[in-house]
């Protein structure tokens, strides 16, 4: 009997790490799935509550006029000057990030570059409140003092996005070119090319994916900012298409902050930010799929 006892010990002992496993297994598929259906959730609540405003179609989606009181609810002016914002800054962005992320990759010494890309990293530790409060005290006061008008516009909100999008351009850049071959490089120049004719024909060439890869992100970050653009934007009582860039402008996010405490629950005006949440969810989606699509065919080409 002792014997026996020992036996059925030894089995139990033995089948105790597979059990634990087992259960360990079952309860991160239980937390994976939660976290998707949470996103599935929030994602239908949003259509759920949005569409009734999207079912006015033409009305809604081609409408020129946005206009609470008068139930006028055309998005056309609140994307475009969404788009005009985002793509502004990330041109802005992209002027300065590429040749940054080019010298810290080709031309910097060691020394400098850990000094300088950690720098630039801590930009995304700001919070945009903080960015927000100092381009409106800052940028706008000089736009104000030495162009007119108000200050806020959209030259405000190019230059305040564009520092915040600097840090995902930079370093996804940089990146991307170190992670060239150094072969390629080393051939190029053992064939008589420059170190620029190199830079532009060898290693921006194999890096386009991820540098593609950081533009994306750069423009759905800039496209999804709330409290920055807010605050030095302008935001304009009925949205309009701007003809200056001195002009003040409403984007989605502003649109929905601004408007979604004195929207009356149940009423088409709320279900019409809802939708316009909707709108913003597909767009910054878009762009992640897009990214998803340049990493993958970078890999492929790799």
């Amino acid at each position: 009997m002792h014997f026996l006892e020992r036996v059925r010990s030894f089995r139990l002992k033995k089948r105790d790490p597979e059990i634990s496993e087992k259960i360990v297994e079952k309860l991160l598929f239980i937390l994976t799935l939660s976290s998707i259906l949470i996103v599935l959730f929030i994602i239908a609540f949003m259509f759920k509550e949005g569409l009734p405003a999207l079912a006015l179609g033409r009305e809604f989606f081609l409408g020129m006029i946005w206009y609470p009181p008068n139930n006028q609810f055309g998005i056309v002016p609140i994307v475009v000057c969404s788009f005009i914002v985002g793509i502004g800054a990330l041109l802005i962005a992209a002027i300065i990030g590429i040749p940054a992320a080019i010298f810290l990759a080709e031309y910097s010494p060691d020394w400098l570059r850990n000094f300088i890309k950690p720098c630039v990293e801590l930009l995304v530790g700001i919070p945009s409140i903080v960015l927000g409060f100092f381009g409106l005290v800052v940028v706008v006061g000089y736009i104000r003092d030495t162009s007119g008008g108000y200050g806020e516009c959209i030259v405000a909100g190019w230059l305040i996005l564009a520092v915040m999008t600097l840090p995902h351009v930079i370093s996804i850049s940089e990146d991307s070119i170190r992670a060239v071959p150094k072969t390629y490089k080393e051939a190029s120049l053992a064939l008589g090319a420059t170190q620029s004719q190199t830079i532009t024909k060898v290693l921006l060439p194999n890096a386009r994916s991820g540098i593609l890869t950081a533009m994306v992100l750069g423009m759905g970050n800039a496209i999804g900012e709330t409290m920055a653009v807010l605050m030095v934007i302008g935001n304009p009582e009925i949205p309009f298409i701007p003809s200056s860039v001195l002009d003040p402008a409403r984007v989605l996010t502003s649109t929905i902050v601004i408007e979604i405490p004195y929207a009356v629950w149940g009423s088409m005006h709320e279900h019409a930010l809802f939708a316009l949440g909707v709108i913003l969810f597909i767009v910054v989606a878009i762009f992640n799929l897009i990214t998803t699509a340049v990493i993958r065919k970078g890999a492929k080409e790799r």
